[in-house]
């Protein structure tokens, strides 16, 4: 292999990183197979990188990389081929298709992204498969991330995401968008689906960093691009949750990595222009209908994003506004964020028996977060040794290394 240009590696890394899942969306419409589509999209970045030094970089990298990934899955269907007339059908469809790759990544409604998670999201598929194979195939999570998502070992998410892929193939489930009257009932997983990859782009499961910005910026576009498909209030509600969440991302984190709390950050480094926008999103969500569970998570980050300071918070409205959401999504989670506001409303004793509550009952037991706010309640009780148990038992559980690191601080903090 001749000698490559250091900055076309870079420049192949960064196309994969952040665009990777595009090419593997476009193949798949393509190709019609998805273990085709990946080892294609895989042939493709390798090919990249030993002709674009040689060859020169295309003026359109991704469709370069859809037009080659394409040629080598037809080449490897040839290979592979025993020609019965299954296999010989699929290279007559895949020589078929216009290799025009430019017209097809460049479109906006119809792209192919979404139309990935729609298949991904078919009702042929149960709820935790659709997302579960969603953020795998879409997103490129890793089996472990996914399973910290779902609360799950990797060797279940492992098995759920095979049956999955064996049931789309199975069911010949189409790659489309469906038709209009189909999307109301099909709306669910897929909004569910976008939450889910945001959340792990605003707070990342596991690694080095707190946050995945390709993850969190993929979701808004996909939020905005279903928003546009589908202007439901629910769509709505759930563009300007995930607009205000991400306008605290600068102020998060230290210059170090290191976790900001929300009540520590520098409110002037919040994005006001998402927050604009979020806010507008929310008010028209709460207008079209009785509000359901995105838009009524988005009016708790609405009331965040209004207070000026972290006293002015609204923590009356926040808990009754949890509460509503309690009762028409049921989730310890949900629960444990109410325990949280009654903390801030009423004071750590009565947020620490709530709390208290969901762990006895085996809810959330191996929920880091859960141990973490049960330590900072103690500790505002001068309960050290029960915030020390509590914090130890959170940092055995955490898996991000920011979080890690912020435990061990607190820890540090209670002295010996």
């Amino acid at each position: 292999m001749p000698n490559i240009p250091e900055h076309i590696p870079q420049l192949v890394g960064e196309i994969y990183r952040t665009r990777s899942r595009l090419v593997f969306a476009t193949l798949i419409r393509l190709l019609k197979d998805f273990d085709l589509a990946e080892d294609a999209m895989h042939d493709a970045f390798k090919a990249a990188l030993e002709q674009w030094g040689e060859k020169g970089i295309p003026s359109n990298p991704l469709a370069w990389l859809v037009s080659t990934g394409r040629f080598k899955a037809i080449d490897r269907i040839r290979r592979e081929s025993r020609f019965d007339s299954l296999e010989q059908q699929q290279i007559w469809q895949t020589e078929a298709t216009p290799p025009d790759a430019s017209r097809l990544i460049d479109k906006a409604i119809e792209d192919d992204m979404l139309r990935l998670i729609f298949t991904c999201c078919h009702p042929a598929l149960s709820l935790d498969a659709r997302t579960a194979m969603t953020m795998r195939e879409v997103c490129d999570l890793t089996t472990e991330a996914i399973a910290s998502a779902f609360l799950v070992t990797p060797s279940t998410m492992a098995q759920r995401i095979v049956r999955a892929k064996a049931k789309i193939r199975e069911a010949k489930i189409p790659f489309e968008v469906p038709m209009e009257h189909e999307l109301p009932d099909r709306l669910g997983a897929v909004l569910q689906v976008i939450y889910l990859v945001f959340n792990e782009g605003y707070y990342a499961s596991s690694g080095e960093s707190v946050t995945r910005v390709d993850l969190s910026s993929e979701a808004i576009r996909l939020g905005r691009l279903l928003h546009v498909l589908l202007p439901d209030s629910e769509v709505t509600g759930l563009l300007g949750l995930m607009l205000l969440h991400e306008s605290r991302r600068p102020a998060r984190t230290s210059s170090k990595g290191n976790i900001i709390l929300l009540e520590d950050q520098d409110r002037s480094r919040w994005d006001r222009d998402m927050i604009e926008e979020g806010l507008t999103l929310v008010e028209r969500a709460f207008l079209s209908k009785p509000p359901g569970p995105y838009t009524l998570q988005a009016a708790i980050a609405a009331l965040h994003a209004e207070a000026v300071r972290p006293e002015a918070t609204d923590w009356a409205q926040i808990t009754r506004l949890y509460s509503r959401l309690l009762n028409i999504n049921p989730s310890p989670i949900i629960e444990l964020n109410r325990a949280i506001a009654i903390a801030m409303h009423k004071g750590p004793e009565a947020g620490l028996q709530q709390i208290d509550a969901i762990l006895e009952r085996g809810d959330l037991s191996d929920y880091h977060l859960a141990h973490s706010a049960r330590a900072e309640l103690y500790r505002k009780l001068g309960r050290t040794n029960q915030a020390r148990a509590s914090w130890e038992r959170a940092l055995a559980l955490a898996q991000q290394d920011p979080e890690r690191r912020f435990i061990q601080r607190k820890l540090g903090e209670l002295g010996s």
